[in-house]
This record gives structure tokens, sequence and C-alpha cells, in this order.
């Protein structure tokens, strides 16, 4: 069966299971909190328990790290360190553990003993390997791998080394358990059942999951009954065959162990036994070192030589470099560079047409993205073969008489003098196309998951034969990604012959037949960072070094191509006195009433009682200070959003954002951008590519394996100025360390633990993806405990919640989806979703997942720790979701006050600026609303008019470009050809599914 991206984050935890209930958090952690840089662990959230053979110890997973205690309860004692990164103990005989472990950047199976001697490592190379389960008698352990093409149960023989595969293709199989007698294992299928197998391959269907439920943890009860945790809306019920043992618990849905008619198991965060009369809990306790994580003050660039180039290509001739900066096309030619662009709107993505004369591009000057070509010699430009839906990335054939290009749902189009066909199925952020010499193959950069039980995979060569149909993956290298999904390749050559691409920040080149099958073994051209591949002729590549543009021949070679431009900070507007009804400073538990706020060059240089005349008549609003989302990607969707985005964040008093992840060169031009000025929209702080592991998702993280890698990674970092670094899901914790040992700029991570010790600085989401498929900090109900709050609240790190499940509000508020601002400046397509789940009220959501989630950050940021807002868009809706997660908030206990907290002063904290206040002094990002956000929340997005550095903009100002807009292509395209067909299931758009959390 064929799942959608939301059941494969569902299976993998991220929308944490279907429904929770009411969360009850345990807030004494700080309390109980040992002295010194240590913090004591009385309780774990989503931690599993394995018993010895003799009954006397019990092994747990607690903060990524595997430990032991008396089976009577006690003080926990360590047995592996935190690069062993490991999870799910399976006591064996004589003491032994078996474990899963993330040290190398795969999950590998490791035995080690009661002492804590060394691990010793039973599994290796590229797949995973996962869920140990030692046999009754040692001498076997069952396991799950994604070797065989999909999650199957595997067994190893301990001794010989050998590996027997039970299960394979279509299964993905999770989590094996031994029968008593060792001669079957029970699993679950894809959460949807529970099967058992014989040593033999026998298999049979145990358990099938009532409709809108999920089943975890299945093991062997009593009288060979299957047992496993049944999750339901609201409800996690450990069952026995058809009837429910436990129920009324946060189940933490891991195998129990039974002895007779008793049960051991986790839930509520603690270790329970359950006898079939009454529950005991065996109490633990464990410490944990923790560090105070270094503070870090945001850079505001002033100006200088621009290196937000983005997209660079090069005429067939070499005489000309086209490429977008400062929200314009430019023209390098004969030394000198040109601006072809007014920067009115988004004009991105050049390609010369093969004599050079003609660019192509796309713009959203109609109010979405569309082909135009501009007239080099004339200056002439026009629309070209406009579409109904987005058109980017686009790139003409060889011959100049076809276009393809990409729409905002993944689908890659030719377009020619016939109309426009579909050529590929809807692909997840696929890369910019490329064409063969003769014109029937277009080649791109396209993501092939290992399996369906975990989304990530290799980002690969995706050849599109446009006269058979035939679909062809291709890794550049074996286990390798193309560095990203965007403007590292794979590029064709203008003779045929070869592809060029980036792995791992370096330009290789393969020789390629006329269908782009590789002829040999890729070779390495550049020894720098390497980014945005184009080809000079077919023996150099252009492309772009830390902002610098340089030129390699393929023997290595390397040159700089002066680009000559440059940038300034927009100049602040002079002084000026804005009268307002009231102000809150972004402090007081009350607002201020009749003052003036006096600007002067983009700062507040005084707030007094209201007298004479004022420069702007704000009389009836209130300002607050600019809002600060503090988790969004501007160029997940950025093309196809256009310069609109920017536009939707200030209408909704957004006066900063920070990006934790997004396409470097887009990052730092539209940085740039907007600070000089030829960009409309709030300040930008934000990060490249999120350094990723071993296997990547999203088309923005850099696949990386190694410190040498590492070490290229934040030396794009440095010199391209990141105001933070991300590192992703399978990034290993010894690089993650090293990252956080070498880097200028705060860190931030999907992890809490060891994060909390090697001193990143915050955590994004409150749970997000995770590579053991399920999160140490929140429950698959929702839930968190004392573990994951004490460790917040003693190390001062950041937890941005991003509150997906808030689209669970509009079952009782779509105001902000029918307010105009919504209407207008969302593109129309983003609209229609938005619009569509609005009327089904949030159907896809859980309230009982959001009052946990915002029960938990309530804990701890009554706690002391470090709250701050965020919302993942545009997974979520830009700017409206920023005052949705605001709305949950205080539905589910934080004060308005508290609310808006998050979104001024923490994130303000967090980036060591003097934003988030309207003080003297502070930056003049205003927020000007009608209503009290200190009484009623709402107001808060009734927004007026918005002020950032002093300059002033109306929201009907901001609307006048796109109010009268509207798609006016009529959707007349050919039949799709042969290769649009979907033959693979990971063909889905970006947008299919908003579950928690993408980054």
């Amino acid at each position: 069966m064929d799942l959608s991206r939301r059941e494969l984050l569902t299976r993998t935890g991220q929308a944490a299971a279907l429904a929770t209930a009411a969360s009850a958090l345990t807030t004494t952690g700080a309390a109980q909190a040992g002295p010194g840089n240590v913090v004591t662990l009385t309780q774990g959230t989503n931690i599993s328990v394995t018993r010895s053979r003799d009954g006397r110890w019990l092994a747990i997973d607690l903060v990524t790290a595997i430990w032991v205690l008396p089976a009577t309860g006690g003080t926990a004692r360590r047995l592996t360190d935190e690069l062993q990164d490991a999870s799910l103990p399976s006591f064996g005989p004589g003491g032994r553990i078996a474990f899963q472990s993330y040290r190398d950047g795969n999950y590998h199976l490791y035995v080690t003993d009661l002492a804590g001697s060394t691990p010793r490592q039973l599994t290796s190379g590229r797949y995973d390997h996962r869920e140990p389960a030692f046999s009754p008698d040692g001498t076997k352990i069952a396991f799950t791998s994604d070797r065989g093409g999909s999650y199957g149960v595997h067994v190893l023989d301990v001794a010989s080394g050998a590996v027997t595969q039970l299960t394979g293709l279509p299964d993905e199989a999770a989590a094996p358990q031994w029968s008593p007698d060792g001669r079957r294992l029970v699993f679950t299928v894809g959460n949807a059942a529970v099967d058992a197998v014989a040593l033999d391959g026998t298999r049979e269907r145990l358990v099938t999951a009532p409709a809108g439920a999920q089943l975890f943890g299945a093991s062997c009860g009593p009288g060979g009954q299957p047992s496993y945790t049944l999750m339901r809306p609201g409800q996690a019920d450990l069952m026995l065959g058809d009837r429910a043992v436990v129920t009324g618990q946060d189940v933490f849905g891991f195998a129990p162990l039974w002895d007779g008619g008793s049960v051991l198991y986790t839930a509520d965060g603690k270790i329970r036994l359950f006898d079939g009369r009454s529950t005991k809990d065996i109490p633990f306790s464990a410490t944990v070192p923790v560090r105070t994580p270094r503070q870090h003050r945001a850079r505001t660039p002033t100006g200088g030589q621009v290196r937000g180039i983005a997209s660079p290509v090069v005429s067939r001739d070499g005489t000309k470099i086209a490429f977008r900066a400062l929200n314009a096309l430019h023209l390098l030619a004969d030394g000198r560079t040109t601006k072809l662009t007014d920067g009115a709107y988004f004009d991105s993505d050049p390609d010369f047409s093969p004599d050079g004369t003609r660019l192509l591009y796309a713009s959203d000057r109609t109010g979405i993205a569309q082909l135009r070509v501009r007239d080099l010699r004339t200056g002439a430009d026009e629309a070209h073969a406009p579409a109904p839906h987005a058109q980017t990335t686009p790139r003409f054939s060889p011959d100049g008489t076809k276009v393809a290009y990409v729409d905002q749902d993944g689908q890659v189009w030719v377009v020619d003098a016939a109309g426009r066909r579909q050529i590929t199925p809807t692909l997840f952020q696929p890369g910019r196309p490329t064409w063969s010499a003769d014109g029937t193959v277009v080649a791109l950069a396209a993501v092939k998951p290992f399996s369906r039980r975990f989304r990530e995979g290799t980002s690969q060569v995706l050849t599109v034969d446009l006269v058979s149909g035939e679909l062809r993956y291709t890794e550049p290298m074996p286990f390798r990604s193309i560095a990203t999904r965007g403007d590292d390749g794979p590029v064709w050559s203008p003779d045929g012959r070869h592809l060029a691409f980036v792995v791992e920040s370096l330009a290789f080149v393969v020789a390629v037949d006329g269908k782009g099958r590789f002829l040999g073994t890729p070779r390495q051209v550049t020894r720098e960072v390497t980014d945005s591949l184009a080809w000079h002729g077919n023996d150099a590549l252009v492309y772009l070094n830390n902002g610098r543009l340089r030129k390699s021949t393929l023997d290595g070679k390397a040159s700089t191509i002066r680009v000559g431009l440059t940038w300034r900070k927009q100049r602040s507007p002079e002084r000026e006195v804005v009268h307002v009804k009231a102000y809150w400073d972004g402090e007081a538990h009350e607002l201020r009433e009749n003052v003036d706020l006096v600007v002067d060059h983009g700062r507040i240089a005084d707030v007094r009682p209201h007298r004479g005349r004022a420069d702007v008549d704000a009389s009836t609003l209130t300002a607050i200070p600019g809002l600060i989302d503090a988790h969004n990607h501007w160029h997940l969707r950025g093309r196809a959003w256009g310069a609109r985005q920017g536009n939707v964040w200030l209408a909704y008093g957004i006066t900063t954002v920070r990006s934790p992840g997004d396409p470097v060169y887009q990052m730092v031009e539209t940085r740039e951008a907007l600070a000089a000025g030829t960009l409309t929209g709030p300040r930008f702080y934000a990060t490249g590519e999120a350094v990723d592991g071993s296997r990547v998702y999203y088309n923005f993280m850099r696949p990386t394996l190694s410190r040498a890698q590492l070490d290229l990674e934040l030396r794009r970092a440095h010199e391209l100025d990141y105001d933070m670094l991300k590192t992703y899901v399978r990034l290993p914790v010894e690089l993650q360390r090293a990252a956080v040992q070498r880097s200028r700029v705060p860190l931030s991570s999907h992890y809490l633990y060891p994060a909390a010790n090697i001193g990143m600085n915050g955590m994004e989401h409150v749970g997000a993806t995770n590579r053991l498929g399920y999160s140490h900090t929140i429950s698959r109900q929702g839930r968190a405990y004392q573990d994951v709050v004490a460790l917040f609240t003693r190390t001062g790190m950041s937890m941005t919640p991003t509150l997906f499940h808030n689209r669970a509000l509009f079952a009782e508020d779509r105001s902000l989806v029918l307010d105009e601002r919504t209407r207008v400046l969302f593109p129309p397509w983003e609209y229609e979703r938005y619009l569509a789940e609005a009327n089904t009220g949030g159907a896809s959501s859980s309230l009982h997942i959001l009052r946990g989630w915002v029960e938990f950050a309530l804990a701890v940021h009554r706690g002391g720790g470090l709250v701050i807002c965020g919302t993942d868009a545009p997974l979520d809706a830009p700017a409206t979701a920023t005052h949705m997660n605001l709305r949950a908030m205080v539905k589910f206990g934080f004060t308005p006050r508290e609310a808006l907290i998050t979104a001024t002063r923490n994130p303000a904290t967090w980036l060591g600026l003097p934003i988030g206040s309207l003080r003297p002094g502070a930056p003049a990002d205003i927020a000007f609303v009608s209503g009290n956000p200190l009484a009623d929340i709402r107001a808060a997005a009734d927004v007026r008019q918005v002020m950032v550095g002093g300059r002033l903009h109306t929201v009907a100002d901001l609307l006048k470009p796109y109010r009268a807009q509207q798609r006016t292509a009529t959707d007349d395209a050919l039949p799709p050809l042969p290769s649009a067909r979907n033959r693979h299931w990971w063909h889905e758009p970006e947008w299919a599914d908003h579950a928690c959390c993408g980054h």
C-alpha cells in the first residue's frame, strides 16, 4: 500500500500519533536538579525498558544513552557515552545488552554488559540496522533493516555474524520481539498491523488496527496472545489480544515485558509494573552533565561587495554571465555588470538562449511566477507561454525551441510551439532541469528514499527520456547525494558528453552517453567550497565560492571572475513623531495611554506624553513591538511566493524573521536585498543549508559525512556571515559537537540531549523529525515530562515550539484565513489549500496534541526557560501562523503578555539584538494594531500599519501590488507524456502535508 507523506511523518512520530489527551506536566525538575552543571532526571519521555534474565536489573534508554538500575528502582548507572547515541536496549543471557547506536552516521547493532565494557559492534555499512532483540537462548538477535529495499525483519547469528532475512518488500516492519520458545517473532507492520513470522519464513497476521488507530510495540503475551499499544485519538491502551490491560495512561508504545500475569512497561514518564490488579511505579534517578551555551550577537550588515549572487548561468559562447542579485537580474559582460530588471517584483533563474541574444527567466510581476524572455539587444521583454500554475527554474533546450521548468507542486513541464506538457510525476522539491545535447532527455536532481518507513534518502540524478518515457535514478556516487537539489547540478555540458554536479561541496564531472547514463567514475574538479555550477564551454565550470564567482578548468585551475557589484544599507528616515492611542513597551503588564513615539534615523529617541502635532497620526491604534517569527524558511517555496512574501510578513506586524535553513545564495541575496531596501520585507536573520548527515530529505540540506567536509561547511558559513547554524536529523553527535566547537555563530538542531551538554543554543520544534522515528522530548500523545522540562530550564537552551496543530483552532476561528491580507497576498494555490483546510475545521490537526504542546512550552516558560515563537512557514502559513501560534498559547494557559514575549523579547534575546521592545535606543520596529493585545491576543493580528527601522508601511500599500492580479492563463495543457505517470510511492508534492515537523 502506498503511503502519503502524512502517514510517513506519522509513522516516524512527527504527527505525534493521531490525537492526545490533555497533558499534565511535572514541572519540578529544576528544583530537583543537582548542584553545579548537572541535572537529575526522575522521569523519562519516550523511554523503553528491558529486564535482565535473572530479574535483578533493568535497562532503559534515557537521553540517548543506555542506563541500568536495580529492578526495584534506584539510582541509574550510565553504560554508554554521548557519542554512542544509543537507544532501545535488549537484555540477553549473562547480563549482555544489545542496543542500536548511531555513532558512525548509520544505525548499527552493538552489545555491551552490565559493567559498561566497550561496546562491540555487530553490524556495519551504509544501511540502517535497528531495534535489536536477543533471542531467549541468546544465540541470535532479531532486528530490522532497510538493506533489502524496505524495512524487513532479519536475524543475526551472534557467533558467526551471519544474517538471515525473514521479511522484506513491500513491508515496513518495526521492532520484532521473540516468542518465549524462540520459534517466531512478532512485529508491527506500518503501524497498521501485528504479524508473526517463524524462522522458516511462515507468516501470520495477528492483529489489524481499527480504523483511525495505530499499533506500536508488539510483543508476545501470556498464552501466546499478541500484546501491543493501541493508539486512538486521545488514548493509548496497552493491549493483550483484544483486551485493554492498561488504559488512561500515556503508554509510550514500546514492547512490554510479560511475566505470567504481570507486565513491565513505560508510561507517563515512568517505569511501571502492573500485576493485574494494581500499578506500581519503579522510581529511578539519573544525573547528566549540562552546560550553558555561549551567547552571541547577530550581525547587522551595512553594505559591501555583493555576495548574494543567485543562480549564475553562462552564455554558450562564454562572453556573458547572468545572475540574480539585490532583487534584480544582472548581466556581466566585457568586465561590466549591468542591471537588467527594475527589481519591483521577483525576477529569478535566468538562462541564455543558445545564440546568447535572449534571456529566459521567471518573474512574478503578473502576480505569480511566469516565464518571460528579454531581448538583450533591444531590451524588449515579454511573457512566454503563460500557465495557470507557477513556472520556476526554467531552462532552454539546446536548439532554443523548448523550455523545461518546474511548477509549484514539483512537476516538471516542457513548453514549445505546440503547447505545454507535463513530463514528470509530482516530485518532492526537485532541482533545476538540464537538457541533453539532442533535446530528447531532461535531467534533474531528485530525492530517492531508502524506505517508506523513514523519508530520508539520497539526492540522485533523475533522467527523463521524452521519447521512451523512462524515468531513471542514478546515484552520483555510491550512497552519496548531490549537495543540494537546487543549482548544484546535474548540469549537462553543451556537447552532451558530460554531467557536472556538486557532491560534499566539491564539483565532480562524469562522462555520459546521450541518455545520461554514466560511462565512468565521476572525477573531482574543484578543491574549494563549490556551489551553483554552470558550464563555460565544454572544458570549464563557473561556480560560486563563498560569495565569489569563480571559474575552473576541468583539470582544476581556478580563477576569480570580478563582478564589481556593491550594496549599501538603506538610509533610515529622518526624525518624525508618531501619536498613538496606547503602547506596550514589551515588558509592562498594562498599556500606557496617549503617547508620542519619537523616531529618529530608524530608532526610538523618546517615548513621551502626547503633545502638539504629530507627523504620523495613529491616535486610534496601539503600538507594540514588531513581532519576531523565529523559525521559517523563506526560500522553501520562495520562487513560487515571490516578492509577496515580504509583504505578507509586514502586513501582519512581523518585522523580523529568522530562518534556520535556506538555500544559501537565495538566502544571502534576499538578506542583502532587504537590507538595501530593494526588496520589501522584515529584517532577515538566517543560515544557509542545514548541515545534515548521510541521508537527506529536503532540497536544502547539506549531506556531511566527514570532519573534512564539515570544515568546508563551516568555512562557507563564516565567509557568508551566517547568523546561525542548524545541524539536521542525520548528523552524528561527533560532528554535531565539532560544529559547536568550531562555529562562530549559535547553533540549533532537532535534539535536546546531548545537545544540552555540547553547547547547542537551541532546539527547533517540540519534537520534530528525528532519526529515531520518535522523539525523546515529546511522547506520541504530545506530552513531555520532567527530564525534558528540567533540561530546558536549567541550560537556557531555547525551545521553538512551531505549533502546527494550531489549525485545530479553525473549528472556532477562521478569521485570519478569510482576512483580505491573506486572500490577496497568498499565492492562489496556497490560499486555496489554506481555505480548504479551514473549511474542514482543521480536521488534519488535533486539539489534544495542541494542548499538550502548549502545556509543555508553558512549563518551560514559567520554569525560566527560553521559549521563542516560530512557525516553520511555509509548511505552516507565513505570518498568519505566527498569530495562530499566539492564540493557541493563550487558549491553553499562557497570558497574552506571556505569549507576546515569546514573539518579541525572547527571540530578540536569542539573536542578541535590541529589537522586540519599544524603548529609547531600540530600533523603531513597530506594529500598530487596533485594540489591546494584552487583553485580547487577537488584537495583535489587527495590524493597520507597520514600521521597520523607522520606515512606515500601511497595509493598503502592501496589498496594492497584488490586489488586482489574478491568474489569467487557461489550463489548456496538452496530454502529459508517458514519463509523467507516477511509478513510485515517493513522488508527491512538497506541500502534501503540514504535520510537524519538517525543519
